[in-house]
């Protein structure tokens, strides 16, 4: 067990400050958060050029140094070597909380198994932003930012989370949008209720409410642009939605079922025969055979 004194002035460690930047408005920055960045040391920034325009604009002349996925491993000690001789580091991502879908995470892990002090302050956060004007309950909610870009893989994210009846919490790329609201919708239902949140507090702010099947419509006879948050409602009969969607197909119905949810010929065969013990081949030639 480890407990923190956020302030205690006997250490002899540098802090980790956790500093939230504004998702789009500027004005979104608290006094806190520039006091912070005007004192600190170094500024540990997931990218130093976008920090900067930050820095350029509330006259914060701090140093930085880049902390972000790709530069992790070599990074973390030397950002806690400096911690550990008294310098106090204020970690930043591009846009809102750092470590929530941003770089953050395994510098915070490290700083606490070294006693190093991690001190938060609050702030920007898309996901909590989206989801209080989104008209869907927001709470208890669930909180799952970016689904995998795999088709596959995505698919096996929704299925866990077909029965939780908590609101749901989703990041997603403009590029990427179509693609996922499908997934959500097959794999969670048509009628379920939702909200697309773009450019959250920029001047094109934007909210899409509507059931999957009405959020799919507008994706795809829209032009995405922007960065979106996804707000899905929960599951509140989950007894009935747990129920096989596949029950009472045939073989064949069970393989374009599989088609339609984005599975290649090959591979939804291959989960069909899974499911019912049977050889690929046999699956394979009576899917042809009926075609």
């Amino acid at each position: 067990m480890e407990t923190q004194r956020s302030f205690d002035s006997s250490t002899q460690y540098g802090i980790l400050y956790l500093v939230p930047t504004p998702i789009g408005n500027l004005d979104d920055m608290t006094f806190r958060a520039v006091k912070i960045l005007q004192e600190a040391d170094l500024i540990a920034a997931e990218d130093t050029r976008n920090t900067q325009k930050l820095l350029n604009h509330f006259d914060i002349k701090t140093k930085q140094i880049s902390f972000h996925e790709h530069n992790t491993a070599q990074r973390i000690p030397e950002l806690i070597e400096k911690l550990k001789q008294g310098v106090t580091i204020a970690q930043v991502s591009d846009a809102g909380m750092p470590s929530i879908s941003d770089p953050g995470h395994e510098l915070v892990m490290a700083c606490v198994k070294e006693q190093i002090n991690v001190v938060p302050l609050p702030g920007a956060n898309a996901g909590i932003t989206a989801l209080i004007a989104s008209g869907v309950a927001p709470q208890p909610f669930y909180f799952y930012g970016f689904l995998s870009r795999k088709p596959k893989e995505q698919r096996e994210e929704l299925d866990a989370l077909r029965t939780k009846p908590e609101t749901m919490i989703f990041y997603e790329a403009p590029h990427r949008l179509k693609k996922t609201l499908k997934t959500l919708e097959g794999q969670l239902g048509s009628a379920r209720k939702g909200a697309l949140c773009r450019e959250l507090t920029k001047k094109h702010e934007e909210f899409i409410r509507g059931s999957l099947s009405e959020l799919n419509e507008w994706a795809n006879s829209n032009e995405v642009r922007g960065e979106f948050v996804i707000i899905v409602s929960g599951n509140d009969q989950p007894e009935i939605e747990a129920v096989d969607p596949l029950a009472g197909m045939t073989i064949d119905q069970q393989v374009d079922f599989y088609i339609q949810n984005d599975l290649s010929v090959n591979e939804a065969i291959k989960r069909v025969a899974k499911a019912h013990h049977l050889r690929k081949q046999v699956v394979y030639n009576q899917y042809h055979d009926i075609k």
